[in-house]
């Protein structure tokens, strides 16, 4: 089948590497002409607007959308809605909120459009190893896309979990999880840095993962970025953070579900980007407050 991207980022153009590679069609929309260009080297279809991006795409038309969560989707569905007919399916491939997918599929369905949420998770690896597709949306529109869905996804990794938002709130809660993991094994291997022996941390890594219930692809990571950097110097401690571990937080909180470890973990991304803290600073000149505790100077 044939699928319109909008957006050809490191990501999105993998995807769609993948799909041509699959036996499907893609045309992609990107405002700059090199863009394009990188697209239609790769055997994509380019179109310079989004006028045209729907010329190129047979009804039931499939436009799927790898942009930034919030405006530039609003943007974007607002932009290509009137070159859409009845029938045509809008896929939201980006880390969006739920509430935001809900309300989007409830005013394509007004206009006679399908909306289908994708969650997606692979990052620049998702070219070799494929793509975990976690899709919500109505069972017919999803079903059109179906195809594309697999031939990005390895086997098993692909799975309509439900209607119209349930595929976002799926990737959210994924990400939260992965937001624990990855502070896990940053404390571990924080501590393995600065015990009293000489460890090789690249080693350990690499040995964990042969039976051991601490086993991962994360750890398959970290054996790769030892072997880099052992010290990991090269790199500044300032983590960012997209969004789904603060929505998952607050969807925890709204459900009185308690979820510290998940929110611990947003915090502490929160602590890497501070140079100086001031709490801590308050928290020393109190101890020399009370106690005569040392202090240390600027």
């Amino acid at each position: 089948m044939k699928v319109g991207f909008v957006g050809f980022g490191r990501m999105a153009g993998n995807m769609v590497t993948r799909i041509l590679q699959r036996g499907h069609e893609a045309a992609v929309y990107a405002r700059r002409p090199e863009v394009r260009a990188e697209a239609a080297q790769k055997g994509a279809i380019p179109a310079a607007s989004l006028a045209e991006l729907a010329e190129k795409l047979a009804p039931p038309r499939v436009v799927w959308m790898m942009v930034p969560a919030g405006d530039a989707v609003e943007q974007t569905i607002a932009e290509v809605t009137p070159h859409l007919a009845n029938g045509d399916i809008l896929v939201d491939g980006g880390n969006s909120n739920y509430h935001d997918s809900i309300r989007r599929a409830a005013a394509a369905k007004a206009k006679g459009l399908s909306y289908i949420d994708a969650g997606t998770s692979g990052g620049i690896w998702g070219l070799q190893v494929g793509y975990c597709m976690m899709v919500g949306g109505e069972p017919d529109a999803v079903r059109v896309v179906e195809p594309v869905f697999r031939a990005l996804a390895p086997e098993g990794g692909y799975m309509h979990v439900g209607p119209s938002g349930a595929g976002h709130y799926v990737k959210m809660i994924h990400n939260g999880i992965e937001y624990g993991m990855l502070q896990a094994y940053a404390e571990g291997f924080a501590v393995l840095h600065a015990a009293p022996f000489r460890l090789d941390l690249r080693a350990i890594s690499a040995m964990w993962n042969h039976g051991s219930v601490v086993r991962s692809w994360l750890l398959e990571l970290a054996e790769r970025a030892f072997a880099a950097d052992p010290d990991i110097a090269g790199i500044k401690g300032y983590v960012e953070d997209s969004g789904e571990g603060r929505w998952t937080v607050q969807e925890a909180i709204d459900r009185n579900v308690p979820a510290p470890v998940i929110t611990l973990s947003l915090l502490q991304r929160l602590r890497s980007r501070e140079d100086e803290n001031f709490g801590d600073k308050v928290i020393a000149a109190l101890r020399n407050q009370f106690g005569g505790h040392a202090v240390r100077p600027e």
